[in-house]
């Protein structure tokens, strides 16, 4: 499994995207808290944080990237030893990914001056070309 995202989870414990945002951290929280399944041998497991700390830390100081970091990197210990953990973090993350977070936010503006032709203002455009005629040359002086 890929790492869960820094700035997911940055956002997510700030408190960006909202009541969906909100519902993801705490499904997380709660998913954290649950107990190992490490499967039926754990004399030789090795000593891993369950992520309670890590994410209460991150809680406490959502602006804080290397908290992000240190919690994205003890989830992903934790799913490697614990098969049960994988599945739902994995299940988690593919929801959580789409929570609204701000991330990439855009603002357009045009303004002052004289334009002539189309303006296009958008966001992640990729594999698109447009094709525009020049503007027309301006009108001769009437006066020569």
């Amino acid at each position: 499994m890929d790492p869960v995202s820094v700035g997911l989870l940055a956002a997510l414990a700030g408190g960006a995207g909202g009541e969906v945002g909100r519902q993801a951290w705490a499904a997380l929280s709660a998913m954290v808290r649950r107990p190992f399944q490490r499967g039926s041998s754990t004399a030789n497991a090795p000593a891993v944080s369950s992520g309670e700390a890590e994410l209460a830390e991150l809680e406490g100081a959502p602006d804080d990237p290397a908290r992000a970091q240190t919690l994205s990197t003890v989830l992903a210990v934790r799913a490697a030893v614990d098969a049960d953990f994988h599945a739902g973090l994995q299940q988690w993350y593919e929801q959580a990914k789409l929570v609204r977070t701000g991330d990439g936010e855009v603002s357009n503006a045009i303004s002052g001056g004289t334009f002539h032709g189309p303006t296009l203002q958008a966001r992640d455009i990729s594999g698109i070309s447009f094709s525009v005629a020049p503007p027309p040359p301006p009108a001769p002086d009437a006066r020569s």
